[in-house]
């Protein structure tokens, strides 16, 4: 899952979508010691969506359907097409409007900078230059992020060539999404359930 699934799937606490955009830049258990408790419960969630998503059974058919040059970098283009998903369809899953959810989302970075890591931090200027997470709406922006990426990967790779087979996987993410967003929306409220049982909360 890329940011802004994150975010709504941990929108019911504001700690766990701080934990959920940390989430990306946090590695090992060592690290998760210097966050306070509940936002260290939103970057272990983070992690549970990703291994949740990374497993699904929906997800890894999708992949099959990628032409066999792209299947390495399925993961990455299918988190973003996920994504593009969510925004076009924001009024399916939260109440308010998705403009309104992104202001918000950047006073709670700011609110709490002190442990907005500094790769994070960085992201979120690149955001604001280019107008996300609402702007996720446009397949350009979506191609755009996957070239930007690739090419900031060591490897060499096709995602400045994602243009090529996004008409014909275009349907295949949408109908995959559809299927499988619900799905993860209940499996992390079965997931904080639990958590505020053995917790005592």
């Amino acid at each position: 899952m890329n940011f802004l699934a994150h975010l709504c799937l941990a929108s019911s606490d504001p700690s766990l979508m701080l934990g959920g955009m940390i989430g990306d830049f946090v590695r090992g258990r060592r690290v998760l010691r210097s966050y306070p408790g509940a936002v260290r419960r939103g970057i272990v969630l983070h992690r549970h969506i990703d291994w949740y998503t990374d497993h699904s059974s929906l997800v890894r058919k999708l992949r099959t359907q990628f032409p066999r040059e792209f299947r390495r970098y399925s993961g990455i283009i299918i988190d973003l097409a996920f994504d593009h998903e969510l925004a076009l369809n924001w009024w399916r899953y939260m109440p308010q409007s998705l403009e309104r959810f992104d202001l918000e989302t950047r006073d709670l970075l700011r609110d709490n900078a002190e442990l907005v890591p500094d790769k994070l931090a960085t992201f979120m200027q690149y955001a604001d230059r280019h107008g996300l997470f609402t702007a996720y709406r446009e397949e350009d922006v979506i191609l755009y992020s996957l070239a930007g990426i690739g090419a900031r990967l060591k490897r060499s790779n096709p995602l400045h060539r994602v243009v090529e087979i996004w008409p014909a996987l275009a349907p295949e993410f949408r109908t995959t999404f559809r299927e499988f967003f619900p799905q993860a929306q209940s499996r992390v409220t079965a997931w904080c359930e639990r958590k505020s049982t053995t917790t005592g909360s």
